[in-house]
């Protein structure tokens, strides 16, 4: 019997579900919200940088438009009561593809990471005796707190000299023991997770293997087509553990002209052509759709590189530079500033004349998102089209 030979996607078919998938493509579900976008994508990055608005901010207003930003942290830390009156999580925060935001839904597929922690041999900070058990007692007593107020979370101004009860709750956290369920202050607040995770979901009963297929599914339906190195890395999985599992995922085998390895599809993605409107908008750099450096310029065809932690003489395109989407392509940057009511394009590259609407109108309703009421170019690196841009920002402003 012979293997049939996977089905050929065109690299434009490939970006097009790919955009879908992340919910670029097509009406928004606006009746689901920020956490229909978290379920959607599985995983929403968070990042210490602040600049129009952090990370996870970005992503639900990238693909909603200008959703409040209350209403963006109430969606994800906010609780919903039971039956028997108890305060269910929606998300929790763990160790995905970074530091992100997951549904509550999905605490037993990580499983396997929490039993690999425990396992861990080797640590960056060293455990004082009776610290573990001190953070524990304390969590059961006062209820949620955060590391300030279970004793410190440094010893000293140094960002990474924690404090022992910051090393013991840290640690808790990565087995499992304790849980995240809300940012305060961008203070991490900690509970027990016997406290916090519904009881149906609070157990590691799956095998690895199951965790495993579980989070491959989830990564290709997210993706809507990927590379086992795009699918792996979603969940920060290694290759290994995607090749012992995605047999049994329902992932669809394809081959995509232009791609130099073989790819998977989410089969649901390939029952219909996408179709529908392509959102405008700025991309924070930790947005799924471009946070794979490898996966945006094969299918985009755009090199993108987060320049926050390059010494200023060497960046290109600026601290934050933020990918312009537009009708299903990335025309542009953007490293964006703000000085008072005014957002400020600190350094703007547009993807030549035809780009200046779209770059100039995901800047205005960027601003309008952030409650500035004026827009400034300070450099765009295409001197001939600063007139134009600065032309096409004064209408839209008007």
């Amino acid at each position: 019997m012979t293997t049939p030979r996977p089905l050929t996607l065109s690299a434009a078919e490939a970006r097009r579900i790919a955009l879908r998938a992340q919910g670029f493509l097509g009406a928004p579900d606006r009746r689901a919200g920020v956490r229909g976008v978290l379920r959607h994508l599985g995983a929403v990055q968070l990042d210490t940088i602040s600049v129009l608005a952090r990370s996870h901010e970005l992503i639900p207003y990238a693909r909603l438009g200008a959703v409040g930003r209350a209403t963006v942290e109430a969606a994800y830390w906010g609780t919903a009561s039971t039956a028997a009156g108890q305060a269910q999580p929606h998300a929790f925060e763990y160790w995905s593809h970074a530091a992100c935001i997951l549904p509550i839904e999905e605490w037993p597929h990580f499983a396997f990471r929490r039993r690999a922690y425990r396992s861990r041999p080797h640590w960056n900070h060293d455990l004082p005796d009776g610290a573990y058990d001190q953070v524990i007692k304390q969590l059961r007593t006062e209820g949620p707190l955060t590391a300030t107020e279970l004793g410190g979370a440094k010893r000293t101004s140094e960002w990474w000299d924690w404090s022992g009860a910051k090393v013991a709750v840290e640690r808790a956290l990565m087995y499992g023991e304790v849980v995240c369920v809300e940012r305060r202050g961008w203070k991490r607040v900690y509970d027990l997770a016997e406290r916090a995770v519904p009881g149906t979901l609070l157990h590691d009963d799956l095998d690895d293997a199951e965790c495993l297929r579980r989070l491959v599914r989830l990564a290709g339906r997210s993706l809507g087509v990927g590379t086992r190195a795009d699918i792996a890395d979603y969940h920060r999985l290694k290759a290994e553990q995607f090749d012992a599992v995605v047999a049994g995922t329902g992932l669809v085998p394809v081959s995509v002209e232009g791609w130099d390895r073989p790819a998977w599809a989410d089969p649901e993605a390939l029952e219909t052509a996408p179709r529908g409107r392509h959102r405008t908008t700025l991309l924070s750099p930790f947005d799924s759709l471009v946070w794979e450096r490898a996966r945006t310029e094969r299918i985009f065809g755009f090199t993108h590189r987060l320049e926050a932690y390059v010494p200023r003489p060497k960046r290109v395109h600026g601290y934050f530079a933020m990918p312009v989407l537009a009708g299903g392509r990335l025309v542009g940057r953007v490293d964006p500033g703000r000085e008072g009511r005014t957002l400020v394009g600190r350094q703007v590259t547009v993807d030549g004349p035809k780009a200046v609407p779209a770059v100039a109108q995901a800047l205005v309703e960027a601003a309008g998102w952030v409650d500035c009421t004026n827009v400034r170019v300070e450099r765009v690196d295409s001197p001939e089209l600063r007139a134009p841009l600065a032309a096409e920002l004064a209408r839209l402003l008007a």
